[in-house]
């Protein structure tokens, strides 16, 4: 399928049969297969929109085993919002996404965190190259003597490191160590890194030690004297993706919890890697047909 737009998407996906087709497309793009043994010999039930194994006599649907299965939502309500959550840059809070497509909060707000869950990237590739690394801090807001720049007494931390022409990660950390930081720059990033760029921050030299990065690959920006850009160096990148992070916290979601906070990272950072993608709400449904189910009392416990 070509890229889509909201009218072509209405267009397309008006009604469960052709949903279902789609989704029966994307998952099995040769021959329909058994969820439970895999195997290719397969009667389709037409009256029940379903399928049986000859093999090991299971019944089964397109939705069988993925995120779909036990919804009562309406597909087609699953593609729209899949869609929306896909092109709206700044993301979509879960009232916005109840009084767009006519369910209640509770159902939305679940809706959203399981194609949430699906947009989460596992095992990336390291990143190469160019490489931006910064924090930041966000949640409620402080007030009084001490309380504002590094704290983290009512605020979450945020790492973000991004490849210049590449890709973003985000990552919410309990604090800025040297431990910490160096913990998610070897998970991230490659030895063979060209260079890595950080603000003037005392602790990132002994993080890149601690990850095995040469410190002759570390390039820091002044920003303590107010310097933001010395030729190439600069962390204007990575501050520009925190940037429309806190535009989403803010004008979005308006509010963000601890727990679920990396959830809403994931959604963040797979939107902005993927950006350039024409087939980003396609590739989406496949995610969504391949990750686990989030179960609502998993995603709600304490």
């Amino acid at each position: 399928m070509d890229s889509v737009n909201l009218c072509s998407l209405i267009e397309q996906f008006n009604s469960e049969d052709r949903c279902r087709t789609y989704l029966e497309a994307l998952r099995w793009a040769d021959d329909v297969l058994c969820p439970r043994c895999n195997s290719d010999k397969i009667s389709q039930i037409v009256k029940r929109n379903q399928y049986d194994c000859d093999a090991c006599r299971y019944q089964f649907s397109v939705t069988a085993g993925t995120v779909f299965n036990d919804s009562h939502l309406p597909l087609w309500k699953w593609f729209l919002c899949t869609y929306l959550l896909c092109e709206s840059r700044k993301g979509m809070s879960a009232n916005q996404l109840s009084r767009t497509l006519g369910i209640s909060y509770k159902t939305a707000w679940y809706l959203c965190h399981r194609i949430r869950s699906a947009m989460r990237e596992i095992n990336p590739e390291l990143l190469t190259g160019i490489v931006e690394i910064d924090e930041t801090y966000v949640g409620g807001r402080t007030h009084g003597k001490g309380t504002q720049g590094r704290s983290t007494k009512q605020k979450e931390v945020v790492i973000g490191i991004k490849q210049r022409g590449g890709a973003l990660r985000f990552f919410k950390a309990e604090d800025v160590k040297s431990g910490t930081l160096a913990r998610f720059i070897k998970e991230n990033v490659s030895a063979d890194v060209e260079v890595v760029m950080t603000d003037d921050a005392n602790f990132y030299p002994r993080a890149f030690m601690e990850a095995g990065i040469n410190g002759r690959k570390h390039k820091s920006i002044n920003h303590s004297n107010g310097v933001y850009v010395d030729g190439d160096i600069t962390t204007n990148g990575i501050e520009s993706a925190f940037s429309l992070l806190k535009r989403g916290i803010i004008g979005s979601w308006h509010k963000v919890s601890a727990k679920h906070l990396p959830a809403y990272l994931d959604e963040m950072t797979f939107r902005f890697n993927n950006r350039d993608n024409p087939f980003l709400f396609r590739d989406t449904l496949m995610k969504l047909l391949e990750a686990p189910v989030l179960e609502y009392k998993k995603l709600t416990a304490a």
